[in-house]
Order: C-alpha cells, then sequence, then structure tokens
C-alpha cells in the first residue's frame, strides 16, 4: 500500500502512520519529498482497510497495490478452475449452451428462475405455493438428469436455498441482486454446492471478485461468476452486456464466468450477436432462448 501524507505533514503524523503499519504486522519505507512524504507498506496489505489508514492525521490518501481477493486469484492459481456438475465442465475448453426454455433438448444445462414475481407491480401476485414449486421444479430436474443436464436454479432469498436443494438443483443461481447479502453469501459459502454468483447493473468487476473470495473464505470454491448486464447509456436499451467485466474478471480471476443473455437482448442487438461478444470476451457459458445450440 502507498500512503501520500497532506502537504508539510509533521513528523509525529508521520511516526503514527508507521506504528500504525508496525502494528499490524508489516514494515514502513518513508520516501520524504521537500513538501511531501510517502510511505509504502511492505507486506501483505490485506490486514487492513483503506479507510483506516485515511482516518489517522495529515493523511492525504491511501492506495492499494494488492487487490482484495487472494484465493480465486491467479495470482495464486494460474490455472483456470473448472467446476463439474454431472459430467458437464463449466470452464472447460468447451463453452457451454445454457438454455433458459425447459422444453430445449440441445443443451448443456438447464437454468430456471422459479421464484421470480411479476415485474409488473400491478400484476396479480399470487403468494408462491413452495410445494408445487418444488415438485415443478423436481419434475424439470429429474427430467434433465435423466438426460444428463445439470440445472441450474435462481435463487432470490436464503430462504429459497432449502426449496433449490429439496428439489435437487445442481447449481445454486444468486442473481445481482444478491452481491450485497452478506448473510446469504455466508450460508452459501458453508455448503459444498457449485453456484453461480452475478454481479448487478452498478457493481464494478472489483466488488464482484471481492464477494466471490468472501464465498471462497467459508469453504466453498465451486464458484462460477454470473454477468447479466450493466447500465447503458441509451434510453431505448437501458442495459448492455458488460464485455469488459468479462475480460477483466477472465484476466484476474481464475473462476469460470457464465453471461447470462436472456433479458439483454432487442431489436438493434438480437441474442446471436450477444451469444459471440460473451464468447469473444471470455465467458466459458452462456444462459440464452435461443433455439440453436453454441458451437
Amino acid at each position: 500500500m502507498i500512503i501520500v501524507m497532506h502537504k508539510h505533514a509533521p513528523a509525529e503524523a508521520v511516526a503514527a502512520v508507521t506504528d500504525f503499519i508496525r502494528s499490524k504486522g508489516l514494515r514502513e519505507h518513508v520516501s520524504r519529498g521537500d513538501e511531501r512524504t510517502i510511505i509504502g507498506a511492505v507486506g501483505d496489505e490485506r490486514v487492513f482497510q483503506v479507510q483506516e489508514i485515511e482516518a489517522l492525521p495529515h493523511v492525504e490518501r491511501a492506495i492499494r497495490v494488492l487487490s482484495n481477493w487472494r484465493i480465486i486469484s491467479r495470482e495464486t492459481q494460474a490455472e483456470d478452475s473448472v467446476v463439474t456438475v454431472r459430467g458437464v465442465a463449466f470452464g472447460g475448453a468447451k463453452i457451454l449452451s445454457v438454455t433458459a426454455l425447459p422444453d430445449y433438448a440441445a443443451a448443456d444445462a438447464l437454468y430456471l428462475d422459479p421464484f421470480r414475481l411479476p415485474d409488473n407491480p400491478y400484476a396479480e401476485q399470487q403468494p408462491p405455493n413452495e410445494k408445487e414449486q418444488i415438485r415443478l421444479l423436481r419434475g424439470n430436474t429429474a427430467a434433465n438428469h435423466a438426460a444428463g443436464r445439470p440445472v441450474l436454479v435462481r435463487i432470490r432469498d436464503v430462504r429459497q436455498i432449502e426449496a433449490a436443494l429439496q428439489a435437487e438443483a445442481d447449481i445454486l443461481y444468486l442473481g445481482g441482486e444478491l452481491m450485497a447479502n452478506r448473510a446469504l453469501q455466508d450460508e452459501i459459502g458453508r455448503l459444498n454446492t457449485p453456484l453461480v454468483l452475478c454481479k448487478d447493473k452498478h457493481h464494478s468487476t472489483d466488488e464482484w471478485l471481492t464477494a466471490a473470495e468472501h464465498i471462497a473464505l467459508k469453504g466453498n470454491h465451486q464458484i462460477i461468476l454470473g454477468e447479466s448486464g450493466t447500465l447503458s447509456f441509451s434510453p431505448r436499451h437501458p442495459h448492455r452486456l458488460d464485455t469488459d467485466a468479462l475480460v477483466r474478471a477472465r484476466r484476474l480471476c481464475r473462476l469460470p464466468v457464465l453471461a447470462n443473455i436472456t433479458r439483454l437482448h432487442h431489436s438493434d442487438m438480437p441474442q446471436e450477436i450477444l451469444r459471440k461478444l460473451a464468447e469473444a470476451a471470455g465467458a466459458n457459458a452462456v444462459v440464452h432462448t435461443l433455439n440453436t445450440s453454441i458451437r
């Protein structure tokens, strides 16, 4: 970490920063200029937060050199991770086709969103019948398991984990709205169940990877990163595929990446083009509603 002191910071303030660095088990490297002093914290800077340093007197700013993730980083393991479910490898040499159409057979896996409520707030929203949901889920999962296809089930609340597992879901899919839900991530992290962690439309790649690291720290390393869109500048089409995030995640992180394009296509950007963009950006799997398989 690089710590920049205010102009003409007194020696006492510099000493306070170096004492703090040493208290965390790191050592300091101090460079004194005519107007400013710059202090380098040498060692694993993840033991403290930037805010802790910047709260010290006469500290102008602190800049991290290392990232907030280690377990999932390519610095720890350069090779791509592979999450294999029912013989289907997420992160292998093949780009997987994941269909959101339950009756479509020419795909490698099935994506289901059984707990989704209508987007229209005026639409009739009956309380979900959990037993009926589990029955329908079991029917879909059984049919796909018989064909050798794993099933991804999207959950929208921590209380839906048990229902999804009762229905024999192979992969739990966490939508972007759960990116900041640490309680749910703690629970998922304690399970020995593969999962997809999607970032929300306003989250950065760094926040995405930090959330994945949080889950991995709890013990679950069967993580697939999910990208389902980010904010767009077009008033007609407010969301777009975040190809920048896909490329950066693949460069920094060893986890497989899945792109969900089911709600991103429109008249100017058909699904087939989106699929090719996701593939070019490094996606290992694509969720779609196309009637043709990904080659």
